[in-house]
């Protein structure tokens, strides 16, 4: 019988701690945290300024499309932009496909 009882796994000891639930939980938590601050936050304030960017062009502003076109605004409508890229050259472009203005150094 003794050599039962030496064979046998020791009894289970009752674990200290936190609920492993708990901790998963806390962990998903953090990496959503992080996720939200380091790429939908910035994104965000990106699209934030472009689209007042947007709303701010004018007749004369020179503007790059997102095509890498670059030209002069010589009418805007709410939609739309004609922009002259040469002296006989004018094309419309949606508004939101600009990418930046263009200022001159």
């Amino acid at each position: 019988m003794a050599t039962v009882l030496a064979t046998a796994p020791p009894p289970a000891v009752p674990r200290e701690g936190g609920n492993g639930l708990t901790i998963l939980l806390f962990q998903v938590v953090m990496i959503g945290a992080i996720f939200y601050f380091l790429l939908i936050r910035p994104q965000r304030k990106e699209r934030q300024r472009h689209q007042e960017m947007l709303s701010q062009l004018a007749k004369g502003d020179r503007v790059m499309t997102s095509g890498g076109i670059i030209g002069q605004i010589v009418h805007a409508s709410e939609t739309e932009l004609t922009i002259r890229t040469a002296e006989n050259t004018r094309l419309v472009v949606d508004r939101g496909h600009i990418a930046r203005k263009v200022v001159d150094a």
